[in-house]
């Protein structure tokens, strides 16, 4: 036993001495991200932060790793310890640049969340902070792979190109016809420009109306009034005319159009379209103090066309806002129908003349006689 610890003292120790390494640091780090995790859950109202979890177990990872690293030193030569130490100083530098960008991430979003619940909270628009929440948090996860690439000889010339002035000027060359970067361009003119932002009522189609949600690096996601999602590319998006609701003042003029038959009585009908628009308790009197005083009516009533086989009137109506103009809308269609029932006004079903040459006329009655004839005859 004498001769064995004379002859290994010296590794026994340093394996001691690694293995009380790894183990102090394991304890370590379970100690540190379970405070930290605490922390995250008592700020957050017990959400937890999946980025302490993951660098939990990075570390972990790197305490082993790096331990097997050390304890291989006792087995090895004097040929193979500065590959070995090169090796260990190459998992460690991976390791602490992986746990840095984590960190600077996860900050830098907790940031930026905070300014956004703070600005939604003082109802100011958060829609570029939004935004700029993914921008930064994409850059740094960029420069963290950038940073791990840089650690291998073979990757360093890709790196020093990515980062390199001409380099960036190229990967942006070779990008720009792709339609990721026409995505992101297409969200900075949106967030700089502000054509909308998020929580606006916006107008794209007839089929996609409803209220922005999100605009992130790729996309804009719109929740339309059934209560899906529709996701719009933001180059897509960028580039079409859309109604903003929500832009400056929300006053919102609502049409309100019926046809009549030419028999009915126009007097009447626009009478009774004015009298129900006024009467509905979303409507907004938007006339000035002179129209006021003029006794100009709450709502204009007009007949805007003839056609071909009615008379069509609409009504100006105002609302507060998209939604009650949406909803004042089709309580109006619904009572002024029922009160051109009452009043005897009709909604013109549509009208078509056949016009038929003498000719067809006797060999339509030919055929007619002839089916007739058929149907009678005893079988």
């Amino acid at each position: 036993m004498e001769k064995f610890w004379s002859t290994y003292h010296n590794d026994i120790i340093w394996a001691s001495i690694v293995l009380a390494t790894v183990i102090l640091l394991w304890f370590l780090t379970n100690i540190f991200t379970r405070f930290v995790q605490r922390r995250i859950i008592k700020r957050l109202y017990n959400v937890k932060d999946r980025s302490v979890l993951l660098i939990r177990r990075i570390l972990r990872a790197l305490w082993i790793v790096l331990g097997l690293i050390a304890l291989s030193y006792i087995f090895i030569d004097n040929d193979a310890y500065q590959e070995a130490t090169k090796n260990f100083k190459l998992i460690l530098y991976l390791g602490v640049v992986a746990v840095a960008t984590i960190v600077a991430a996860s900050t830098a979003n907790e940031w930026f969340s905070r300014s956004i619940r703070q600005r939604k909270n003082a109802e100011i628009d958060f829609t570029s902070y939004k935004f700029l929440k993914y921008l930064v948090v994409v850059g740094v996860y960029f420069v963290g792979v950038i940073l791990g690439l840089s650690a291998f000889p073979s990757m360093r010339g890709i790196a020093a190109t990515a980062l390199g002035g001409a380099g960036v000027f190229a990967v942006v060359l070779g990008v720009a016809s792709q339609e990721a970067l026409s995505n992101l361009v297409g969200g900075l003119f949106i967030v700089t420009f502000k054509p909308f932002k998020i929580g606006d009522i916006i107008k794209v189609t007839d089929t996609m109306v409803g209220s922005v949600m999100d605009i992130t690096l790729r996309h804009t996601i719109i929740r339309n009034y059934e209560n899906k999602m529709i996701v719009i590319p933001n180059a897509i998006i960028n580039k079409e005319k859309l109604i903003n609701y929500d832009l400056g003042e929300r006053f919102c003029c609502q049409w309100i159009e019926m046809d009549i038959s030419y028999g009915s009585d126009i007097d009447l009908a626009k009478h009774i379209m004015r009298e129900e628009c006024e009467s509905h308790p979303l409507i907004l009197d938007n006339r000035s103090e002179l129209d006021i005083h003029n006794e100009k009516p709450k709502v204009v009533t007009r007949v805007i066309s003839l056609e071909e086989s009615s008379v069509r009137i609409r009504c100006w109506a105002w609302a507060r806002n998209f939604e009650e103009a949406f909803s004042m809308k089709c309580d109006l269609y619904e009572s002024i129908k029922k009160r051109f029932d009452i009043e005897g006004v009709e909604i013109p079903f549509p009208y078509r003349t056949l016009v038929f040459k003498e000719e067809q006329m006797e060999a339509l009655s030919k055929k007619v006689a002839a089916q007739l004839n058929s149907s009678k005859t005893p079988k």
